[in-house]
């Protein structure tokens, strides 16, 4: 095959660049977020991480909304744009709000517009893009999983620069300043959405050069047009608002609308008489570890809120010519998944090679001890220091090794599992399920960071007594190992039911 025939097409590195900066703008606004509001909008730490759960909840769950809508009426490449103008709107209103930081009778109200368009857009951008890398190829090009490699770089490499940036520009101790962390990642979304437009007539076609993204052909051209868009765009973002608002101020309602939801989906598929006991043996599969990741992510996900507060205010990040910003540490796990992934790849190819592989199910309660192991080592680190002693960088850089290699363990290997046990018939509303997991795992990091323990208090969830960081991190050890223990028990099971024929 010639060298040439092996070349990916470049419209997989137009969406690379789509993806990068629109990763740059929500990983760098995460990595600002509960310090601005603690530092900037006087939040108290518990209000802070509710905040930052029902937000990364919400961003997990609007997909399946607008993968809905892109399927059906306005395709991948319409949904993306109107997606990444409405977060970058979002950006700017959030800008807006921290120019106003003290002026709570305007500030508030930007804040919550400001969120609410951060999540309304990723419901639309978010599902739409990583579809599109498929259509560029034929079924069964063998460079397909290369494709995928290449883009999850893009997004890795947005995820390392997000904070980075954002952090210099905004995370500096003067409350004002977290505006240009807003405007950065502003600015960023809209190089996404003009990198996506100016390139996408030319470069997004599939192999044989016919357009992809666009609307299905039957979709009713009315709901295409402009203005019908817009309309759609902003009652969405004020239905998104109002849902923010109220899971934070008035009631949290996210958990139970994510248990209806899970609920709902495996009613529909149980009940379908036409698939057969193995199809729903392995649907049963899905089911469960999705209920596991649940436990990863919520832990994994301290990274925006509790571990962030332990980065700000009890990690020695003064180099003596620069004070690092405790923001900068959200970049590890990206720069850590770049240059760990060929390594876990390789693993697994030398395994596979040998007939040692590890099963999927397997693979994942490996995820869930590494996490733990991190968090292991970090209260390690914190064990037996006295009130205001910061340790060492190297506890949080350590930490957060482990858990990138637990990342690698789990996730794709959840994700690839989903597309082998999927019936064709559910493939989407299964991966519905994972999102859902996702989501709900988001909420409950946010309720988890609320047992951090700020100013000496004692904190406590289902009987366990928090009164010092060594106890905090230890929770996150003895939830993540009794789960990876327990789906260790289970992988021989999981995977018989996974080999049925």
């Amino acid at each position: 095959m010639s060298a040439v025939a092996e070349k990916h097409p470049k419209g997989l590195y137009v969406l690379f660049a789509t993806e990068m900066w629109e990763r740059f703008n929500y990983y760098g606004m995460r990595a600002i977020l509960v310090l601005f509001l603690v530092k900037a909008m006087a939040f108290n730490q518990n209000d802070a991480s509710q905040v930052y759960g029902s937000y990364t909840g919400l961003i997990y769950l609007t997909p399946l909304l607008g993968g809905y809508i892109a399927d059906r009426y306005w395709g991948n490449k319409r949904s993306i744009i109107a997606g990444g103008l409405v977060m970058a709107i979002g950006e700017f209103v959030l800008f807006f709000c921290g120019h106003f930081y003290d002026n709570a009778a305007l500030a508030m109200p930007l804040f919550y517009t400001g969120l609410g368009c951060m999540i309304a857009g990723n419901g639309f951008f978010k599902p739409n893009i990583s579809s599109m890398v498929g259509q560029l190829y034929k079924k069964g090009d063998s460079k397909i999983d290369a494709a995928y490699t290449i883009f999850y770089m893009g997004i890795n490499t947005g995820g390392a620069l997000g904070p980075i940036v954002c952090g210099f520009f905004g995370d500096t101790g003067n409350n004002g300043d977290f505006k240009w962390a807003f405007l950065a990642g502003g600015i960023a979304m809209l190089l996404s959405v003009l990198t996506q437009m100016l390139f996408q007539k030319k470069y997004l076609v599939d192999a044989d050069g016919a357009p992809i993204g666009d609307a299905p052909a039957d979709a009713p051209k009315l709901f295409q047009k402009v203005p019908v868009m817009v309309g759609f765009l902003f009652l969405l973002s004020l239905v998104t608002i109002a849902l923010v608002y109220i899971d934070i101020k008035v009631v949290s309602y996210l958990f139970w609308l994510l248990i209806t939801c899970i609920l709902l989906i495996a009613f529909i598929i149980f009940s379908d008489k036409s698939l057969d006991l193995i199809q729903k043996k392995k649907v049963a599969v899905l089911f469960t570890v999705s209920f596991f990741v649940i436990f990863f992510w919520s832990a994994f996900e301290q990274a925006g809120a509790s571990l962030t507060f332990f980065a700000s205010e009890n990690t020695q990040r003064d180099l003596g010519f620069f004070v690092v910003p405790a923001s900068f540490f959200q970049s590890l796990n990206s720069i850590f998944v770049v240059t760990l992934a060929p390594l876990v790849a390789w693993v697994w190819i030398k395994l596979g090679k040998a007939n040692r592989e590890p099963s999927s199910p397997f693979k994942m309660a490996m995820g869930l001890m590494l996490l733990a192991l991190g968090y292991l080592w970090i209260a390690t680190g914190v064990n037996g220091v006295g009130a205001g002693i910061k340790v060492s960088m190297i506890w949080l850089i350590g930490m957060y090794m482990m858990h990138t290699f637990g990342e690698l363990c789990l996730s794709p290997i959840g994700l690839s599992l989903f597309n082998k046990l999927a019936p064709v018939k559910f493939a989407s509303l299964l991966m519905a399920v994972w999102f859902t997991a996702n989501a709900f795992a988001n909420k409950l990091a946010g309720v988890f960071s609320t047992l951090y323990p700020e100013n000496g208090k004692t904190t406590s969830f289902a009987g366990y007594q928090i009164t010092n960081l060594h106890e905090f991190f230890m929770f996150f050890v003895f939830m993540a190992g009794i789960a990876s223990i327990i789906l260790f028990l289970l992988s021989k099971k999981l995977k018989g039911l996974m080999e049925q024929q």
